[in-house]
C-alpha cells in the first residue's frame, strides 16, 4: 500500500491537471467564475502566486483597483508561458509557497480546476480519493462558515461516511450533503455541485438563495 501523498504533492496534482486542461481548451473558454475566460482566471492564478502586491485586492474590494490592473497585465502575457508559471509553482519568495500553506493550494486548485471542468456541458464528478478529499475536508470548516454566515438558519456539510462540519448556528438546520469536493464546490458558490439538502423545504430555499461568495 502506498503512503498517503502530501498537501504539496496534492496541489502539484491538482496544478498539473488544471496545466493540461488549460492547454487543451485554451484562452477564451468559459469558466464559472463569472465572466472570466480561462485566460482571466489563469491570470489570477499568476498574480496570486507572483504578485503579492495585487493579492490583498482578491479579497478587500477597495484594493480590487489594483490587482483588476496588475491582471488586466498579466492576462496580455502569452497563454502558454502563463500555463507554464502555475505548472512549475510558486517561486520560493512567495508567501504561497509557505509550507503551511499547502492545504489552501489544495482548496484554490481544486475549485479552479473544477470551474474550467465544469463549465463544460458534459462534466461529471472525479472519483473521490482519500487523501485528497481529507484535505479538502480540513479546508472546508473554515470556508463554511465564511460562506454561510449569513444564513437565516442553521447549516450544517455533511460527508456520505457521516462526518459533519456545523458550520452556522440557527434556529433550524438545513444539512447539505455530499462528498467533500462536491460541498468544498457547493460552498464556494457555485451551482454546479452534487450535493442534496435534508430540511423544511422554506429554509432550503432559502440556503440555496445565499450569495456564497467570499
Amino acid at each position: 500500500m502506498s503512503a498517503p501523498r502530501s498537501a504539496g504533492a496534492v496541489a502539484a496534482a491538482e496544478r498539473n491537471a488544471l496545466a493540461d486542461l488549460l492547454l487543451e481548451r485554451g484562452p477564451d473558454e468559459p469558466t464559472l467564475c463569472g465572466d472570466w475566460t480561462t485566460n482571466d482566471l489563469l491570470a489570477h492564478l499568476v498574480i496570486r502566486e507572483r504578485r503579492p502586491d495585487a493579492a490583498p485586492g482578491i479579497l478587500i474590494p477597495p484594493l480590487s483597483f489594483w490587482t483588476e490592473r496588475v491582471q488586466a497585465q498579466a492576462a496580455k502575457r502569452d497563454f502558454g508561458a502563463n500555463v507554464a508559471l502555475i505548472r512549475s509553482g510558486p517561486p520560493s519568495w512567495s508567501p504561497i509557497a509557505l509550507p503551511f500553506l499547502a492545504g489552501v493550494d489544495v482548496q484554490e486548485y481544486f475549485i479552479h480546476h473544477e470551474d474550467v471542468r465544469r463549465a463544460a456541458a458534459d462534466w461529471s464528478p472525479r472519483p473521490p480519493e482519500p487523501t485528497r478529499d481529507g484535505l479538502l475536508w480540513k479546508q472546508l470548516g473554515l470556508l463554511g462558515r465564511l460562506s454561510f454566515r449569513s444564513s437565516p438558519v442553521g447549516v450544517t456539510l455533511q460527508a456520505p461516511d457521516g462526518r459533519e462540519h456545523a458550520v452556522k448556528s440557527g434556529p433550524r438546520t438545513v444539512t447539505i450533503v455530499g462528498e467533500p469536493g462536491e460541498l468544498l464546490v457547493f460552498s464556494s458558490g457555485r451551482e454546479q455541485a452534487v450535493v442534496s439538502f435534508e430540511g423544511e423545504p422554506a429554509d432550503v430555499a432559502s440556503v440555496k438563495a445565499l450569495d456564497r461568495g467570499l
